[in-house]
C-alpha cells in the first residue's frame, strides 16, 4: 500500500517524465484534481486508469475513504492539474492522514513552477521563502506587513487577474524601487519573463491582458547582491 505524488507538467507533455508515467501506468486508482484536465493527459499517453476526483472542496470529506483504500492494499497515485501535489494545491491533508497511519508516501522529482521562475529571476538562490498565494482578504495585510523586513528573496504564486493588484500592494509595502521578476505561462509556447522594479513591472501589466498562471519573485529587503546593481 502506497500513497504517489506524482508531479504532471506544468505547460510542455515532454516534460513528464519516464518514471511518473510508470507510476500512473501501475496504479490502481489516480486521483485527480480536476479529472476533464488530468483525462486529457492521461489520454495523450494512452494510460487508462480508474480516475477520482480529489480536490480542495472534497478533500476533508475523502480522506479517510481513500486510507481505507489505502490500507486493502492498493497502490495510488495522485496528480494536481500541473506541476507537484501538494505546493499550492490539494495533497498535504491526505500525506498527513498516511503518515499517521503509516502508509508509505512516495513523491517523484518533477515539475513544478517555483524553481525555474526563481532561478531565472537573477535574484539569489541560496535562501529564500516561498510565500505561495497571498491571503485575497482577511490578513494580507497582515502578511504583507510582516514580510517588508525579510531579507530573503521572496516567492508568490497569483493568478492573471489578480496581478496587477498584487504588484500595487507590493508597491505600497515594499517600495517601488524594489526589484522583482515576474514569470508566467512556464514552459509553454508564449513563455515570458519580465524583470526590473516593482513600479517598472507594473507599468507594463497594467496596460495588458495578462493569461496562465504566474510566478512573481521579489528581492529580500537590503539584498546585497542582485543581478541590478552594477
Amino acid at each position: 500500500m502506497s500513497l504517489v505524488l506524482v508531479p504532471t507538467p506544468i505547460g510542455n507533455l515532454k516534460d513528464i517524465t519516464l518514471r511518473a508515467l510508470e507510476e500512473l501506468k501501475n496504479a490502481d486508482l489516480i486521483l485527480a484534481e480536476d479529472t476533464r484536465t488530468s483525462g486529457v493527459l492521461l489520454k495523450h499517453f494512452e494510460i487508462s486508469k480508474p480516475l477520482q476526483s480529489y480536490h480542495i472542496f472534497n478533500e476533508h470529506k475523502t480522506v479517510q475513504k481513500i486510507i481505507d483504500i489505502l490500507k486493502s492494499g492498493k497502490r495510488i497515485a495522485l496528480i494536481s492539474d500541473a506541476g507537484t501535489p501538494g505546493i499550492s494545491d490539494p495533497g498535504f491533508l491526505l500525506v498527513r492522514a498516511c503518515v499517521q497511519n503509516e502508509i508509505e508516501v512516495i513523491c517523484l522529482p518533477g515539475a513544478t513552477a517555483l524553481i525555474p521562475a526563481l532561478v531565472v529571476s537573477g535574484f539569489p538562490t541560496d535562501s529564500f521563502t516561498f510565500e505561495g498565494f497571498l491571503p485575497v482578504k482577511k490578513g494580507r495585510q497582515t502578511k504583507l506587513n510582516e514580510l517588508k523586513e525579510e531579507k530573503r528573496t521572496m516567492v508568490f504564486y497569483e493568478s492573471p487577474h489578480r496581478l496587477v493588484k498584487t504588484l500595487e500592494n507590493f508597491i505600497e509595502y515594499f517600495g517601488g524601487e524594489r526589484t522583482a521578476s515576474v514569470s508566467r505561462e512556464i514552459s509553454k509556447l508564449h513563455e515570458e519573463t519580465v524583470r526590473g522594479t516593482l513600479s517598472e513591472i507594473l507599468a507594463i501589466f497594467a496596460t495588458r491582458t495578462v493569461k496562465g498562471e504566474i510566478v512573481m519573485i521579489v528581492e529580500g529587503n537590503n539584498s546585497k547582491k542582485n543581478k541590478y546593481e552594477s
